[in-house]
């Protein structure tokens, strides 16, 4: 898939223009890249009005609880930063500190100070994860392995709102966007996490939380621009509907350059987009809080192989929480969501031009409850339900069938918290599922955390998880089915992956200065997609079609250190390192055609240093240096890579006053261009050096 829609084969072009006959390139899982629409900069017009109603309204008060709260993370010491709440691990806030997991939390600071434009771009701050631009548009994100085209073993949740497609059970990471300003902080969880979370928390969840709109009052404005991000800009309301009733609402719109490709020319993939949206926080009762939030968003992508992509989507979210008593409490939440894509598909041989389309609305219904059970225990269990609508209007090269789909998962979990000793906690617990193409899905789990100081803990953890059935493993076909000639199926037959990880960790607070976290795991996958064949000729006298099966076997193992140190006052240091060691295998008396290749697209190694400084009262400055080892591709069977490479982000930061204050930002300052993902050849696009500048403005 794409990023957007994928193309799991393509017909070459050469320099001419003219189709090629078909390559072994074709059979190998690509993504498609998308195209850029201009939204209408009449959405700027209401964000001008708001800012002079705002500006000539706001109160003083107002601007000095502004102040504080840009400044409220900065001023954390390292043990107030360790502490932090985090709730990703058991699904209620637990210190950072008494986290059983390989957790990092990236902070609302960090994105900040980082220079980040795009959620993609902040997550490149969580060492166990790798991040990877394939183009203008495009990312490749996973934890521990299997950053493929397809990359489907990743659970990503905003503000609890899982967002994926059905299509492939990924991330289009495009249209995943938020104003930045106003994220609370991002958890990235390596490991599994499906007893909590469910199928496709595989190797790891992120899960993004937006502030209360209560943290977020009175006006922001964001503008800048610069080489590749051409230009930008962003405004937020926050103000108050009702004694404790808080509101705010944000519109933001930007418009990216051409990457380019390694001969220097254009890839014409540029990319804009125009994002809104509101949040509505009910505070007004003690043991009650009701949350009302949605979003709305329109773009178009140019892409490299010709032609325009669109996206657009809307979702809404409602949420009420309910505490019984200081150890008690419950939530019910139930969001839409609905997205558009609109994806032009390249002609083949046998199949002409054509654009795909898929249109799919989510409902989901979550409910859970936290209560303690005697002194010793503490219970966690939820129940859920997901219905999806998905039609494609299919292309003539690219097709699903049943074009329309509708899908319903069924979900409950049990959690149980056991204190056998003042430091020594047991967790066990386990998820049920029940999806339309594999049944029961069961994923247990058992962690064991030992405090064996206030500031020091070893934990362990045994998880089963599963990876279910996408439609493109089941239902997908190229060409069409109507072609002469079909290269490649679904198979009605396929099952889930899955995997049994075993991790090991500690994570200690080693002085008022230094802070660390090591996390080791051991994972063992079986029912791996492969592709093959049925080896019978067809009527043109080819093996073909060729077909997605569980031929695969894996094993991963690795380590992931992290260590922050508070030098001075005024500077900080984090160094992060990630190893990734991966063996996979076809089972015995089968086959895959790609040789175990097309699964795994992963650096053994990378490391990075961030470095954070306080120059002066109001002056800042940040540096990223990255390396990240040589990634392992391929194209069908043929090997290929990415070289490895180092690479370095900076942002110079002044503050004229508490209120405003102007950055320049320069990414990828290293090379004038280089790759980060892709099969080496003429096609593959390397990402530019780029420099920006912007203003903001709070009042």
């Amino acid at each position: 898939m794409r990023g957007r829609i994928m193309t799991l084969t393509r017909t070459p072009k050469n320099k001419s223009g003219d189709k090629s006959y078909p390559s072994r390139e074709q059979y190998r899982c690509r993504p498609r890249q998308f195209a850029r629409c201009r939204p209408p900069r009449v959405f700027l017009v209401p964000i001008a009005a708001l800012t002079f109603t705002v500006f000539a309204q706001h109160s003083p008060a107002q601007t000095n609880d502004l102040a504080k709260s840009a400044n409220e993370l900065k001023g954390m010491s390292l043990e107030e930063l360790f502490n932090i709440e985090v709730t990703s691990v058991t699904k209620e806030p637990e210190k950072l500190s008494d986290s059983p997991s390989a957790i990092q939390v990236i902070t609302s600071d960090d994105i900040l100070r980082s220079g980040a434009s795009s959620i993609p771009e902040a997550l490149r701050l969580a060492d166990n994860l790798d991040v990877a631009q394939k183009n203008s548009h495009d990312w490749a994100i996973s934890a521990r392995g299997f950053n493929t085209a397809l990359a489907n073993k990743l659970l990503v949740l905003i503000d609890g709102r899982t967002v994926y497609t059905p299509l492939f059970s990924g991330v289009f990471w495009d249209v995943q966007d938020y104003l930045l300003e106003d994220l609370d902080r991002i958890e990235v969880i390596s490991g599994p996490g499906g007893t909590l979370w469910g199928a496709n928390a595989v190797n790891g969840v992120i899960n993004i939380t937006t502030k209360n709109a209560q943290d977020t009052q009175g006006f922001y404005l964001e503008g800048g621009g610069g080489t590749e991000l051409r230009d930008f800009t962003g405004a937020r309301y926050g103000g108050v509907l009702a004694s404790n009733v808080y509101f705010r609402v944000y519109g933001k719109y930007f418009n990216r350059e051409d990457e380019i490709l390694a001969d220097g020319s254009s890839a014409t993939d540029a990319w804009s987009m125009a994002q809104g949206g509101f949040r509505i926080d009910d505070n007004q009762y003690s043991q009650n809080t009701l949350t009302l939030q949605g979003d709305f968003y329109s773009g178009n992508e140019d892409i490299e192989t010709g032609g325009t992509a669109g996206v657009n989507g809307n979702n809404v979210l409602g949420r009420w929480s309910h505490t019984f008593l200081d150890d008690s409490d419950m939530s019910l939440q139930m969001y839409y969501d609905r997205t558009h894509l609109s994806d032009p598909i390249a002609a083949l041989v046998f199949a002409p031009a054509g654009t795909l389309k898929d249109d799919l609305d989510t409902y989901d219904i979550d409910f859970q409850h936290h209560f303690p059970l005697g002194d010793r225990n503490r219970v966690a269990w939820g129940l859920g339900y997901r219905f999806t609508h998905d039609v494609v209007e299919n292309a003539p090269a690219l097709s699903f069938s049943p074009s329309p789909l509708d899908q319903s998962l069924y979900s409950g979990f049990v959690q149980d918290e056991i204190k056998l000793h003042e430091k020594l906690h047991l967790t066990i617990g386990t998820k049920v599922e029940h999806n339309d193409y594999t049944g029961f899905e069961i994923e247990p789990s058992a962690r064991l955390q030992w405090d064996f100081t206030s500031k020091q803990m070893l934990w362990a953890a045994v998880s089963r998880a599963v990876r279910t059935p996408s439609r493109i493993d089941r239902d997908f076909s190229e060409p069409g089915s109507s072609s002469p000639l079909v290269l490649l199926q679904g198979n009605s037959n396929f099952v889930s992956e899955t995997v049994i990880a075993y991790e090991l960790g500690y994570r200690a607070e080693l002085g008022p200065k230094v802070v660390t976290s090591v996390s080791t795991f051991y994972n063992d996958y079986s029912n791996i997609r492969s592709t093959s064949t049925n080896n019978v000729p067809d009527s043109f006298g080819l093996p073909l079609p060729l077909f997605f099966q569980n031929n695969l076997t894996a094993q991963t193992y690795g380590v992931e250190p992290t260590i922050t140190y508070q030098v001075l006052d005024w500077w900080r240091l984090h160094g992060g390192y990630s190893l990734l060691k991966e063996d996979i295998q076809i089972k015995p008396g089968k086959q895959d055609f790609n040789k175990t290749r097309n699964e795994t697209a992963d650096p053994e190694q990378q490391f990075s240093v961030r470095s954070s400084m306080d120059l002066m009262r109001n002056v800042d400055f940040d540096t990223d240096l990255r390396w990240v080892d040589t990634l392992h591709n391929n194209n069908a069977s043929t090997p290929g890579s990415v070289p490895s490479y180092f690479e370095l982000n900076a942002r110079l930061a002044w503050r004229l006053s508490k209120n405003i204050e102007f950055s320049i930002v320069g990414q990828n300052l290293l090379h004038d261009h280089h790759p980060e993902y892709g099969f080496p050849g003429p096609g593959r696009e390397e990402i530019v050096r780029s420099v920006y500048g912007k203003v903001t403005c709070r009042f």
